[in-house]
């Protein structure tokens, strides 16, 4: 067994300085080593020495390299301190040692009680798409509640919709997170890492971060380093065959002196769905996505960032029974525009964090009326400013949180009414470890006020007013490893977490054609509050892993939907209230290195919930799902997803039977015209199986995509 000694030096200058060896004393190169609070990183050199300047503090510093297990270490940078020696093991597991969403500072993954994972490189490469939900699917714990291939929804723990705070950077997005398609407006292409923290997080995000949160995070700006400026170019394209879909991208970045700078685009556009039954008429899509940015670093160790964002798609939807080869049909159209301004600064031995965001969110529905003549059904525009201050020492951060947001909606159907949102919070969050090393205890509250206020409607029968909310939110965890270094730790968290009702829940009042009722809001409802425990136990070792978790979640006002008696224009009337409700399953995930660099996985995960006052299950909860498969290094996967039949259904739900999908998956790395590229290429559903899964809108007449070849051609940077 090889280990991998890394030598740090923090010398009076503020300089770290090191080098990567193996046991032998033999430089290894291109490791990476990672300052997680500023992004920045450098790579070792060929004898694996490594250079980087700090201003005096306290940082993460994170090692990797693939063959290794990446570790994670709090150093000091200032004169007179010790050298560090960090000691990384062979493995043939690829792991990301670092969360910086489960206490919004950099935190090691397997010192989080609350279950933490990520997609980064070759994992998050192979998992494009144009929908962050089928993105995230590949992590445990989570589905997606499908649109066709172009439109998701997530869904962690049974959690969905408004219930799922997602994130871009840190800061939280806002859109129609209740409109059924609609989904996370987030581009993959270009982003470093996918976080996912599963379990409430309402102490550090507010509401919607009942059931998890996740959070996308971009490339570090370049770094000049003491280099001369410079300017490379790095591009991806890719192809599928079942909706003959293209989606070429291009990023460009420099930098020079203390500035770094970054523009990227990807366009994507595809045509039909195919089933192993036929063609899907009306199910194609494009979309234009990109952003720009910029950013400054002081040698002091300040920084600023300013980075704006577009996110723009036309998105057609499948009719219910609909002639086929029918022409047209409705369409959403779904436009996102961000501004975004970050920075930081170090205060004495505090550390100041300030981001603020303006967002602009539109939805509109394109439907053929009775003359085949296109108009608007809806068109709803959400306008949100946000602004978080945080304060860090050490394992405690203070915060504060502000968001203010708009809602403008018109077209011959409202859905609800113009809107205006004003909150504001402050939490406090604390880590630390005694020091035996084997403890690390986290706890956390906030307070949140809310101010809504809407405008009279005729149209939906809806009254000038405001309402008002106050809730707090806590969280306390611990983290207990038997043995320090040892691969074995047992988590415990205890969480609770609220969600204010959203505009639909409120004030619906009209026809949801695409689900074939009429729906009536209630303006009586109040926040949802959840109190959740979760359990967790993990082992790492030089040729296995594993990851148990088992939650329970009790919700005070769970808003659900149920049919009545009534009738209005032939639509059944459906009534939205609350009730007590609940929430338990659990997650295993098992991997084992079976054969040199050859990895056998496999995965279960189930949830279960109930309505306590009917008695009845929860609507759209995902079945039983395993998941076994076999990957040799980053070169060949087999995987074959099986999902259960539901067994508990609730009324409103639509049964499909149980089904399993093999997928297959290669990848190589390749030079071509004089750059090294990376060749990915995978079979989605390669035996076209017919199948529905039980969280597609289409399920009641269509089956599920069938077979599907994907093929990528990416290239890294290059000056």
């Amino acid at each position: 067994m090889f280990a991998l000694l890394l030598s740090v030096l923090i010398l009076p200058a503020d300089t770290v300085t090191g080098r990567v060896v193996d046991n032998a004393g033999q430089g290894v190169p291109q490791a990476i080593v990672e300052i997680t609070q500023l992004g920045k990183s450098v790579t070792a050199g060929a004898d694996g020495a490594f250079r980087l300047s700090l201003a005096p503090g306290r940082y993460t510093l994170a090692v990797r390299r693939h063959g290794f297990a990446p570790i994670v270490r709090e150093i000091s940078v200032g004169a007179g301190q010790p050298a560090l020696e960090i000691v990384l093991t062979p493995s043939a597991f690829q792991l990301e040692p670092v969360t910086v969403t489960a206490t919004r500072q950099a935190l090691a993954i397997e010192s989080s009680p609350l279950p933490a994972s990520a997609l980064a490189g070759d994992e998050l490469r192979a998992a494009q798409s144009v929908s962050l939900a089928h993105v995230v699917e590949a992590l445990p714990g989570v589905r997606a509640i499908t649109t066709g291939s172009q439109i998701g929804k997530p869904v962690i723990r049974g959690f969905s919709g408004p219930r799922v705070l997602v994130l871009e950077n840190g800061s939280r997005l806002e859109d129609y997170s209740w409109s059924d398609e609609d989904g996370p407006s987030v581009e993959t292409a270009f982003v470093r890492r996918v976080e996912l923290i599963r379990g409430p997080a309402s102490v550090l995000y507010g509401s919607d971060a009942l059931g998890g949160v996740i959070n996308v995070i971009p490339e570090a700006l370049p770094d000049a380093a003491g280099r001369p400026g410079f300017i490379r170019s790095g591009f991806t394209l890719s192809a599928a065959s079942n909706n003959i879909e293209i989606a070429p991208g291009v990023q460009v970045e420099g930098a020079r002196n203390k500035l770094g700078w970054r523009v990227a685009a990807i366009g994507r556009h595809a045509g039909n769905l195919h089933t192993p039954a036929g063609e899907l008429d009306n199910t194609g899509f494009g979309a234009f996505n990109g952003e720009a940015t910029a950013g400054w670093r002081w040698p002091s160790g300040s920084a600023l960032a300013v980075r704006v964002v577009h996110y723009g798609g036309e998105f057609k939807l499948l009719e219910a029974n609909a002639p086929p080869g029918e022409t047209g049909g409705p369409e959403r159209k779904a436009g996102d525009e961000r501004v975004q301004i970050s920075g930081q600064r170090p205060w004495g031995a505090w550390r100041l964090e300030a981001k603020a965001q303006l967002q602009r969110h539109s939805l509109i529905e394109i439907a053929d009326d009775s003359t085949g003549t296109e108009s608007e059904q809806f068109n709803l525009l959400l306008q949100t400013g946000s602004l978080d201050l945080l304060l860090h020492h050490g394992g405690t951060t203070f915060g504060i949180t502000s968001v203010g947001q708009s809602n403008d909606a018109s077209g011959r159907e409202p859905i609800v009414p113009n809107a205006s949102v004003l909150s504001g919070a402050a939490f406090a969050f604390e880590q630390w470890s005694p020091g035996s090393g084997r403890w690390t205890l986290l706890a956390g509250l906030r307070a949140d006020a809310r101010r809504l206020s809407a405008e009279r409607n005729d149209s939906l029968g809806v009254v000038a007013q405001d309402r008002n909310a106050q809730a707090w939110s806590g969280n306390a965890g611990v983290v207990f490893t038997p043995v320090p270094g040892g691969g074995l730790s047992l988590s415990l968290n205890v969480g609770r977490a609220w969600r204010a009702p959203t505009l639909f829940e409120l004030f619906a009042n009209g026809p949801h054609i695409g689900e074939a009722r009429y729906e009536l809001g209630d303006s009586t409802l109040q926040p949802e509050e959840s109190r959740g425990v979760d359990l967790g136990v993990r082992w790492s070792g030089r040729h296995a892993r594993l990851q148990l978790a088992a939650y329970h979640n009790r919700m005070s006002h769970y808003i659900y939907i149920t049919p009545t008696a009534g009738f209005i224009d032939s639509l059944r009337v459906y009534q939205y209230g609350e009730a007590e409700a609940e929430l338990l399953g659990g997650e295993a995930v098992l991997e084992a290195e079976i054969g040199r660099g050859l990895v056998a996985r496999s995965r279960v995960e189930a949830v279960r919930g109930t309505n306590l006052a009917s008695h009845e299950p929860l609507p759209l909860l995902p079945p039983v799902r395993a998941t076994v498969g076999f990957g040799w290094r980053d070169r060949i996967s087999v995987d074959v997803d099986a999902y259960d039949r539901p067994k508990r259904l609730n009324p409103l739900d639509i049964p499909t039977p149980g089904y399993a999908l093999l997928h297959l998956g290669g990848g190589a790395d390749v030079r071509l015209f004089g750059r090294a590229m990376r060749l990915d290429i995978s079979l989605r559903n390669a035996l076209n199986q017919r199948y529905r899964s039980f969280l597609s809108r289409y399920k009641e007449f269509a089956f599920d995509p069938g077979r599907n070849l994907i093929v990528r051609l990416s290239s890294g940077f290059v000056d």
